[in-house]
């Protein structure tokens, strides 16, 4: 491994972050039209995506390494996160533009936020040392707590922002308090290296392991909270339904994509060695969250905590993979890559459909939507169905993917459990549908005119609806991708 000091390494996040910089620059010198900031993070993002291909095709397999004196790894694994969060992040601010244009002169810093948490994401993703994971995660996860409430414009958005913050701030401290415990156990925070945790525990029989499982035990905790597995879910109804509809698509997305990225590499290689221990705890989350996400899920009727306690099930769903160790994570990156996007046109829909900037999208709003805007309610529908996992849709591909990987690795149970529960959760997405296309308007207490749909959410929709209809007929080819996207 590589172990030299060089700018290319973390060369996406520099890229990004330059270019939030250089946004806020501009607005408070030039005072610009929106236009320009679109133009400034549109570079900074496909400059971020353009280097995380180079990275991929450099420093994949053989020739990944470790960088910053064993900080930051450059490898397949971090190099997909960064084609997968940075696009992201330009599809988030394409479903939200509307909405950063609408707060005048702060949308600028709305930009800004959800560019440095793109940054954060990668380089949570990238970590090859816990402490640098932790400084990751508080750049990601404070961009996010603003953006929870950055219209100001409702209690229920301040309610959500604090709550997040509060819940967020005590689950980085559990992490935290984790990675302390790791280091008294093993005497170092680096994952890599002639001296890192790997390394130790693979050479080292610990007799007296309390310790060690103590902060491997909080590490998963404080990631299971950023990635709103059950029992440690309850932030995420509330954030999702009081944050702006406009970004909520990309808060959710992203908190999936950069949490799974950090909880894979830390379980497989740090603590790939302790398999035996935390595999066990991994499956039972997993089917905690699916059969919890499940049934709160058919009790709501919003479709943004509809969508929220549906996350939590996915969440349990990719976590399914993680059970298999490094055999699982090609499927758990398939499985999170078409998650991500079902879950960013869903709720882009739901910001068209009550607003931007609304909290609520009470089910009364989707009432005759399919006679209203017949490509809106079409798109949603496939969104819907492909995240029950109906066939021919990227959501069916995944939840193959991720039960293969669970049966081969001997959990069968889990993989029964999850199946019912996929067999529970249509009713709640299919509730949906049929309010768009069964439903009489007349029974709505308070139904909005057709909604305009914005060209940002329009782009959105499309790529969307293009990427699970054909990663749901043809799933091979990437499925196969990934699977060479493999941590060190």
């Amino acid at each position: 491994m590589n172990e030299s000091l060089t700018f290319l390494s973390v060369a996406p996040e520099i890229a990004v972050a330059a270019a939030a910089v250089l946004l806020l620059m501009v607005e408070v010198t030039f005072k610009p039209r929106a236009a320009v900031w679109g133009a400034i993070a549109g570079a900074g993002l496909a400059a971020g995506a353009a280097l995380s291909v180079w990275q991929w095709v450099a420093h994949r397999g053989a020739d990944a390494g470790v960088f910053w004196h064993e900080m930051i790894a450059v490898d397949g694994f971090s190099a997909l996160a960064g084609m997968l969060v940075f696009p992201l992040a330009g599809l988030g601010l394409m479903s939200a533009w509307r909405l950063a244009a609408s707060q005048r002169r702060r949308g600028a810093e709305f930009v800004a936020l959800v560019m440095l948490a793109a940054a954060g994401a990668h380089l949570m993703a990238a970590s090859a040392d816990l402490i640098m994971l932790f400084i990751g995660l508080e750049i990601f996860s404070l961009s996010l707590y603003v953006l929870t409430g950055f219209t100001r414009e409702r209690r229920d958005a301040d309610e959500a922002s604090l709550k997040y913050f509060l819940l967020g701030a005590f689950a980085s401290a559990v992490f935290l308090y984790g990675v302390a415990l790791v280091f008294a156990a093993t005497g170092t925070t680096s994952i890599y290296g002639v001296d890192g945790i790997a390394d130790y525990l693979a050479g080292t029989i610990i007799f007296r392991p309390g310790v060690l499982l103590a902060g491997l035990a909080l590490l998963l905790v404080g990631m299971a909270f950023k990635v709103s597995a059950a029992p440690f879910h309850v932030w995420a109804p509330d954030v999702y339904q009081g944050a702006p509809g406009g970004i909520t698509g990309f808060l959710a997305a992203s908190a999936k994509i950069a949490g799974f990225a950090a909880l894979a590499r830390v379980l497989t290689a740090a603590l790939g060695a302790r398999a035996a221990d935390w595999v066990p705890a991994v499956a039972v989350l997993a089917a905690a969250s699916v059969v919890v996400g499940t049934l709160l899920a058919i009790a709501q009727d919003d479709v943004k905590r509809l969508l929220a306690y549906s996350s939590v099930a996915h969440a349990g769903f990719i976590l399914t993979a993680l059970v298999a160790g490094r055999g699982g994570i090609g499927d758990m990156w398939f499985y999170l890559a078409t998650y991500a996007v079902q879950v960013l046109g869903a709720f882009t829909v739901a910001a068209v459909v009550s607003g931007d900037g609304a909290g609520r999208s009470p089910l009364a709003h989707w009432v005759g939507l399919g006679r209203r805007a017949p490509w809106l309610a079409a798109a949603m529908s496939l969104m819907l169905l492909a995240m029950a996992g109906i066939p021919f849709t990227a959501g069916f591909a995944g939840k193959v993917a991720v039960f293969r990987a669970a049966i081969d690795a001997g959990y069968l149970w889990l993989v029964i459990v999850a199946v019912l529960a996929t067999v529970a959760g249509l009713f709640f997405y299919l509730r949906v549908i049929m309010a768009m296309y069964l439903a009489d308007p007349e029974e709505a207490a308070e139904v909005p005119a057709g909604p305009a749909v914005g060209w940002g959410a329009r782009v959105v929709l499309v790529v969307a609806a293009a990427a699970t209809l054909a990663f749901g007929i043809a799933p091979w080819p990437l499925l196969e991708v990934l699977r060479d996207a493999l941590p060190l």
